[in-house]
């Protein structure tokens, strides 16, 4: 079990630019409030960015109202992403203990795939199924390579959630799963970031327009979060804002135009999103 307090960090941009020619904002708040929805788990303090040297995720330049130490009610901005990620990876065949009997094995998902709360999720023209995936996720806090099964926490930032959105026709005919994995829109992530958890034995599963479905629990996991991070890191420099989704033990349905589903896992909160069809212009 990690140490201390549970802190909420959210990477958000101000509802009310100061201008038209306002470039896109991000800022970083965070809340120590254990009650997420009380009026205390409201109000939020703006902190600088969390994720060390990464240019993608530096804040803002600092404007009236969103300088560090300043509190933020919840009213004036919309949640984003947690981050801007170089990498977004996923454990293969990681859906319950069964999966320890084959060696671990990630597949790499596009950062262009990653969306936040509340942003549309766009299934392919032409149909097909395609199935939501609720997965504790990983936020890395540092530059990290060749960890160990000692260390491999002192690279992790906090815990989101992620959505696992998944081609299944695409997923059969491309043996990599880019096709399947890393169309646009197919990562949402958020609402935001809990720095600690322990993540032993959450809950998580989906909310199908309304409708409950069957759970899973972290604890049905194959390979857990330390193993997947001395495995990813044995071949690969994870860095700042980088993504890792752990796996989905739990139950799905598939996605149709007009759904909204609500990926839960338990100690961090909800993720929604709307579900439409993609337009043949891709816009």
């Amino acid at each position: 079990m990690i140490p201390g307090p549970a802190r909420r960090i959210a990477r958000v941009r101000p509802l009310v630019t100061e201008s038209p020619n306002t470039p896109t904002e991000q800022y970083f708040v965070a809340n120590d409030c254990p009650d997420f929805t009380s009026a205390g788990g409201r109000r939020w303090t703006v902190i600088a960015s969390p994720y060390p040297g990464s240019l993608a995720n530096a804040e803002s330049p600092a404007r009236s109202g969103w300088t560090a130490g300043q509190e933020v009610s919840e009213d004036t901005f919309r949640f984003l992403a947690p981050s801007v990620p170089a990498n977004v990876l996923g454990m293969a065949h990681n859906t319950g203990t069964s999966g320890r009997a084959l060696p671990p094995q990630a597949f790499h998902k596009a950062a262009t795939s990653v969306i936040g709360p509340g942003d549309t999720i766009e299934l392919p023209d032409g149909g097909g199924q395609v199935d939501p995936e609720a997965e504790l996720t990983v936020v890395v806090g540092r530059k990290a390579r060749r960890l160990n099964l000692h260390n491999a926490r002192t690279a992790v930032l906090g815990y989101t959630i992620g959505n696992d959105v998944t081609s299944r026709e695409h997923q059969q005919t491309d043996q990599l799963w880019i096709s399947a994995k890393s169309q646009d829109t197919f990562t949402p992530v958020g609402p935001w970031l809990v720095t600690a958890l322990d993540d032993t034995s959450v809950s998580m599963g989906i909310t199908h327009n309304g409708r409950e479905l069957e759970s899973g629990s972290s604890a049905d996991l194959g390979w857990k979060v330390d193993e997947i991070l001395v495995y990813l890191t044995s071949f690969m420099t994870l860095h700042p804002g980088d993504l890792v989704l752990t796996g989905f033990p739990a139950t799905s349905v598939p996605l149709e135009p007009g759904d909204t589903v609500t990926c839960r896992v338990e100690g961090i909160g909800e993720l929604t999103n709307p579900v439409t069809v993609r337009s043949v212009s891709g816009r």
